[in-house]
């Protein structure tokens, strides 16, 4: 795993500098709310993010924004249900109940009155000193996806303003600074460091290509003021759900106390491993990584 870090434009070693610190009654253990749809075949969203945050020793505590028969990546004739009524009953109950989540993480949302809700869903669960993830899945490849409407794209702005951190890739990043999904103006470093909000969160960007051969993410921590770019061996094929596996083993890291880079570099390496196995066994790209055989990669050490 090749790594480079920089504080104030100078290059450095390796700091933990800026972790969080391991949550209240030890190491893992943690609840996440996590705001996402469902596809019931092929390897993404909730499908991926449960087994990888109960690894990781957190308890997954769904709540979902629709229910897909499969993804939408080489698929067609999807069933579809959007569970907007289904989160805002859910929504209401855990607050009547008093739950609150040191971690709430938000994905795909089905429609533009999801977004509304997946504030609430930040505002009202996330607990003192909680850690609100947001992946404002929107598009990639210069694209937005066909169920993403510009009034949504334009609202997950409004959504990732309550975020401690965001985990865009390339085209997701180009819409949230106001540009067309396939505009490239800042490379690296530099595009995570304009998205964190002049410093006030931090941010991953995903699919970052530092070196022919290689796959990566730029970052930008808020705890440190660092900017940093973590690299991989790319492997061949396009995987949906690569997105969701790297999102949720960040997540499940910064809540466990590992640290913001760490965490960063074992999302990275956890995605290129699965990736990669896809590829040697010859795996249809529609249907997602083997991820299950490499989730010790990810048990406490």
């Amino acid at each position: 795993m090749a790594q480079t870090w920089h504080e104030d434009g100078a290059q450095g070693g390796q700091s933990r500098a800026g972790e969080r610190p391991a949550p209240e009654g030890g190491r893992g253990g943690v609840r996440v709310a996590a705001v996402h749809d469902l596809s019931c075949y092929g390897r993404c969203s909730l499908a991926v993010i449960g087994p990888v945050l109960s690894v990781m020793g957190h308890q997954c505590c769904p709540l979902p924004t629709a229910v897909l028969s499969s993804h939408t990546g080489g698929f067609s004739r999807i069933a579809r249900t959007q569970l907007s009524g289904q989160l805002a009953g859910t929504l209401e109950q855990w607050t009547g109940l008093g739950l609150r989540f040191e971690g709430v993480y938000t994905g795909y949302l089905a429609s533009e009155d999801q977004l509304a809700l997946a504030q609430r869903c930040i505002a009202q669960l996330k607990g003192p000193g909680g850690l609100a993830v947001v992946d404002p899945v929107m598009g990639d490849h210069g694209r937005l996806y066909t169920a993403i409407t510009p009034a949504l794209a334009q609202g997950m702005g409004a959504l990732c303003r309550q975020a401690d951190l965001i985990t865009p890739n390339l085209t997701e990043a180009a819409v949230l600074l106001g540009h067309d999904p396939g505009w490239r103006g800042l490379a690296g470093e530099g595009l995570a460091e304009a998205l964190s909000q002049e410093g006030r969160r931090s941010v991953v960007v995903t699919g970052v290509c530092p070196a022919p051969g290689q796959i990566g993410a730029a970052w930008f921590d808020r705890d440190s003021g660092r900017t940093g770019t973590l690299s991989a061996p790319q492997a061949e094929g396009c995987y949906p759900g690569t997105g969701d596996l790297f999102a949720a083993v960040l997540t499940g890291g910064m809540l466990r106390g590992d640290g913001f880079v760490h965490s960063v570099e074992l999302a990275a390496e956890f995605v290129s491993r699965c990736a990669h196995a896809a590829w040697v066994q010859g795996r249809p790209p529609r249907e997602g990584v083997p991820f299950e055989g490499l989730l010790g990669m990810l048990l406490p050490r």
